[in-house]
């Protein structure tokens, strides 16, 4: 049966509810940290040996789809009703707008050690512990704008940009590439400062705190936020119609990218899905 994925400023209070109560039980169950060490394990970048499959890669989409779709069903083990709402960060650019409410996500960290004080993710709370990441502290945290080197959310004039690239990827398939739609999505930029951060990427920095580097997943904010980059994939196939994955074939031994992307064909890890299967989500979810 296909459910519906909604924005994240149209829940009612109800499924703001039980989105939050599905996600705390998806902790204490232990399944959740299992889904920051997966992420913290596929975080492999461009000067990193072995394969890309989740970031500066093609496979960044349909990766990340799977990923989604995962903790989806973890949380519809909990209740069936439940689905991962998305977060415009086009329009709700505000960090009192949703999802930052109390009954929601909570807000900022506090300036002194970006501690998030209110929500139901506060560890103050009890129910939101951080057990896997790259620091030792057990709150979780964030820094809206990073105000010693302020940033502000992407446009929806940058968004548009990358929707309007024609193609989805270009060689050499990595971070350094200035044309195609999954780059100009996934934000990997160029110059200095802030401008080395687009789209995707500005968003996990605007966040700051947990949402920067590998163990980003602590954050339940990471959820709403690639739901919606992958509300933009879908938006990409309607807008050029036929346009595939790219590349449709492997690398050769002689490239630079020999063995560490994924094409059109191959398996991704560690599901063996590949990126083709992954092209058309109609038959397990939609978008309101």
């Amino acid at each position: 049966m296909v459910y519906t994925r909604k924005d994240v400023s149209t829940l009612t209070s109800a499924e703001r509810r039980r989105f939050v109560t599905a996600m705390l039980e998806v902790k204490r169950r232990g399944e959740y940290d299992e889904f920051v060490r997966r992420h913290i394990d596929y975080y492999v970048a461009d000067g990193d040996g072995g394969l890309r499959a989740a970031h500066m890669a093609p496979s960044f989409l349909p990766w990340h789809r799977c990923f989604l779709l995962d903790l989806e069903q973890a949380l519809q083990r909990v209740d069936s009703g439940v689905s991962v709402p998305y977060w415009d960060w086009t329009r709700d650019r505000t960090p009192t707008s949703a999802p930052w409410t109390k009954d929601l996500l909570g807000g900022n960290g506090r300036s002194s050690d970006r501690q998030v004080m209110t929500g139901p993710f506060a560890y103050a709370q009890g129910k939101w512990t951080i057990k896997e990441g790259v620091t030792d502290g057990a709150f979780l945290m964030r820094e809206f704008g990073r105000p010693r080197k302020p940033i502000q959310l992407p446009t929806r004039a940058a968004l548009n940009a990358a929707l309007d690239d024609p193609v989805y990827d270009t060689a050499p398939y990595d971070s350094t590439v200035t044309r195609g739609f999954r780059n100009r999505l996934e934000g990997w930029g160029h110059g200095t400062g802030n401008a080395t951060w687009e789209n995707h990427n500005r968003v996990h920095r605007w966040v700051g705190g947990h949402m920067l580097g590998g163990a980003s997943v602590n954050d339940p904010v990471f959820w709403l936020h690639h739901a919606f980059v992958d509300l933009q994939w879908s938006r990409w196939q309607k807008r050029h119609p036929g346009a595939r994955y790219q590349p449709e074939r492997p690398p050769g031994p002689h490239d630079s990218q020999y063995r560490r992307i994924v094409a059109r064909r191959e398996k991704m890890p560690p599901w063996g899905m590949t990126p083709e299967s992954m092209e058309d989500h109609s038959h397990i979810y939609r978008y309101a």
